[in-house]
């Protein structure tokens, strides 16, 4: 069993960070989905050997990469921040780069919104944001084997 944290669309709040990092600890993954990359860079700088970093739109230093297929367990992932598959408006673009590439799970930020949604046998899951204008949340992943199970947290704005 794995346990992963996914969060998104930090926009430079070190704070929300920082509040996380009993979490980064004890989980054996990071998965940061851009907005702002240079966030997830900090958090990679004290776990490098679990952390993955994507950009996003709002992401000048490009710390990241758009989009990476990473395999925990028995299940590929499918990780992107979403503004290159028009995730605001659908979610079947994504869906579809993710079933290309063989992947079960797709993970995305961009909207702010935390959700998770089924599209084509493709489990699509949003962590929210970690911005400090925003209600924050991030997700919770625990993968066993070829099964996985999110759970969208929510903190209280500080």
């Amino acid at each position: 069993m794995k346990t992963v944290v996914v969060l998104s669309d930090t926009h430079g709040n070190a704070g929300g960070i920082e509040r996380l990092d009993n979490i980064f600890s004890e989980s054996d993954y990071i998965i940061h989905l851009g907005d702002t990359s240079a966030d997830g860079a900090r958090i990679a700088k004290k776990y490098p050997d679990k952390t993955f970093l994507l950009n996003g739109n709002c992401d000048a230093l490009r710390c990241g990469e758009s989009e990476l297929v990473i395999d925990i367990e028995d299940i590929k992932i499918f990780a992107t921040h979403g503004h290159l598959y028009s995730a605001k408006s659908t979610l079947v673009k994504l869906a579809k780069r993710a079933k290309e590439l063989k992947c079960k799970l797709a993970l995305y930020g961009h909207t702010h919104r935390a959700a998770e949604d089924e599209i084509d046998g493709i489990t699509l899951i949003n962590p929210g944001t970690m911005s400090r204008y925003s209600r924050q949340s991030y997700c919770y992943l625990v993968i066993n084997k070829d099964k996985a199970v999110a759970k969208t947290v929510y903190l209280e704005n500080r």
